[in-house]
């Protein structure tokens, strides 16, 4: 093996030579108390930064052998130093020197969620770190004295913060851990409760804007403050004792004014199936992670999805059992994304009326008098929510501040009011009784067994170009699939963009090894699961990549279904 003089030398001597020169220092490198690879060089300095990682056993690092132990400790620990990399890297770079991206160093460290990534590699036995540097250059000649500085003087620095626990700030690290070792107790208890969501007393729900995910700071964050018929205590190993609202399986609405935090709640619930920092405030907001979040998406395309339970009896005979379009309206859209959410074993749907298409919400009795049931191919959810529940074992959590038709199917009804909830079920039973809602149920027949959809292998073509292989992502939101562009700006539970990249190679990778074999896309999503808690989120990528971040199953399967070339075979029951 080479050593870190080995690699002196060699900066030394390509001083000034054609940037193509960097790629012949490619390979691992011993420096004094871990071992530098550079694993992938650019092409050029406007090119994505250089891929580089360093190891070290873990024993030599000196992290207590528990955080190491357990998946939960080493998904929490690794999050915790990508972060403490990026923050070391704030306080030792210098920055930019040369054109292009020249002179940064980089890590996937993500926002206030705690996703498993490939940033960080913790294992009994070792601790990996990968990251981007970009390798300085004048146009396209090489700056080996600054390379040299960023090398030998700067990484050996942000790497003494991270890998040597000696140099970590210890407490911070634990806390962190605990944090999410808790988290986890919690989501057990809620499975052994029935519940589907919780959220704790004293959470902190608003952010601090649209584009900044961080807690609302000073008094406008008014603490949350379970309403006491729906309080409940949980218990956290660590950290002891939670009381807050526990919400069971079933109907529950979310009513109030504008501005009163009803769609704050729901954002809230919407973020809790992922874990959070410390201190975020919505750490001990938990929710079932088989919760979907459903809304109107006009124009997305729908491949052979059974959408006749909500729309039926179209104009012209149109069969809506296998409905495709490759430009859905507001209700077809919502409805088919109900129905792939319970294919892809959805057993909570968050809904919110301001994303809603209306008429696929509600028929009111004055509606129902002037137009027939004969002439309106929509079966609203009003008529249906139930038998989600009962027939499919999927709650719904709505928010709703302008359908009052929806009392006589919840379970359980929350008012918000300034920012907290009230309990309010016991007085909507006297509205219902005061005041019937004169509606007439329009679900025509019973919501059947759902489809489950077998995608063609055909479908997924990653070529562009001369490359056989052509997967990116842009942003949080966007995929390139060989000549596809797959729009996810409205699959609100994406959060992340190393979750967007590792949702374009997990298409590619079943693809690959599962759809040809006929197996259906609910199939197809458990076996990718099953991949990714056997091997990790290196089973995606033919390269050593560390820019990569866990989905769940449901987005990656939202992604296949919004493909404009998606094809499906014969479906089975």
């Amino acid at each position: 093996m080479r050593t870190s003089q080995d690699l002196r030398q060699a900066l030394r001597r390509i001083d000034g030579r054609g940037y193509k020169a960097y790629k012949g220092l490619q390979g691992e490198y011993s420096f004094p108390r871990y071992r530098l690879s550079i694993d992938h060089v650019q092409g050029d300095p406007f090119a994505a930064p250089s891929r580089f990682s360093a190891r070290i056993a873990t024993a030599d690092s000196g992290l207590p052998p528990r955080y190491a132990a357990t998946r939960s400790g080493r998904i929490a620990a690794g999050d915790f130093l990508a972060r403490r990399f990026a923050h070391q890297a704030a306080l030792q770079v210098r920055g930019s020197r040369g054109t292009g991206g020249s002179g940064r160093i980089e890590i996937e460290c993500g926002g206030q969620q705690v996703l498993e990534r490939n940033s960080v590699l913790l294992t009994p036995e070792s601790l990996e770190v990968r990251f981007k540097v970009g390798l300085p250059a004048a146009g396209r000649r090489v700056l080996a004295r600054q390379a040299e500085e960023m090398l030998f003087e700067e990484l050996p620095l942000i790497l003494a913060g991270v890998l040597l626990f000696e140099n970590l700030p210890a407490a911070d690290l634990r806390r962190q851990v605990e944090t999410h070792e808790d988290q986890q107790a919690l989501r057990r208890q809620l499975a052994e409760r029935g519940l589907v969501a919780f959220v704790a007393d004293g959470a902190v729900l608003p952010r601090r804007s649209g584009v900044d995910d961080r807690p609302l700071a000073g008094d406008d964050a008014v603490p949350f403050a379970s309403p006491p018929q729906l309080r409940c205590r949980l218990e956290r190993p660590h950290a002891g004792p939670l009381e807050g609202m526990g919400l069971p399986a079933g109907v529950h609405l979310i009513l109030g004014g504008g501005f009163h935090g009803k769609s704050t709640l729901l954002r809230a619930l919407e973020r809790g199936v992922y874990e959070h920092l410390p201190g975020d405030g919505r750490e001990w907001v938990l929710t079932d992670r088989n919760a979907c979040k459903i809304r109107a998406e006009d124009g997305r395309s729908i491949q052979g999805v059974d959408i006749s339970a909500f729309i039926d009896n179209l104009p012209l005979g149109r069969d809506t059992r296998a409905f495709s379009t490759p430009n859905a309206s507001g209700s077809t859209s919502q409805a088919a994304n109900i129905v792939e959410a319970l294919e892809m074993g959805a057993r909570l749907l968050l809904i919110d009326e301001d994303t809603s298409a209306s008429n696929f919400l509600v028929r009111d009795a004055r509606m129902q008098r002037l137009i027939s049931k004969s002439q309106e191919p929509i079966t609203p959810l009003v008529d249906r929510v139930r038998e989600l529940l009962e027939r499919h074992g999927a709650s719904t959590i709505l928010v709703t501040g302008g359908s009052g038709d929806y009392f006589d199917a919840a379970d359980r009804v929350i008012q918000m009011a300034a920012y907290r909830p009230r309990e309010m079920t016991g007085r909507v039973a006297e509205l219902i009784r005061e005041h019937p809602s004169g509606r007439l149920p329009e679900a025509p027949l019973p919501f059947g067994e759902l489809p489950r959809r077998k995608p063609l292998a055909s479908s997924f073509d990653a070529r562009r170009g001369k490359r056989a292989v052509k997967i990116d992502a842009r942003g949080c939101h966007t995929i390139f699939y060989g000549r596809e562009t797959i729009d996810l700006a409205l699959v609100e539970q994406l959060i992340d963009r190393g979750q967007t990249r590792a949702t374009g190679l997990a298409i590619h990778l079943l693809a690959r090894e599962f759809f040809p074999r006929g197996g259906s896309l609910a199939d197809g999503l458990k076996w990718l699961d099953e991949q990714l808690d056997r091997n990790g989120l290196d089973v995606l990528s033919p390269f050593k990549v560390g820019n990569l971040a866990r989905p769940r199953p449901f987005e990656v399967g939202a992604a296949i279904n919004r493909m404009r070339a998606l094809r499906v075979g014969a479906t089975a029951g």
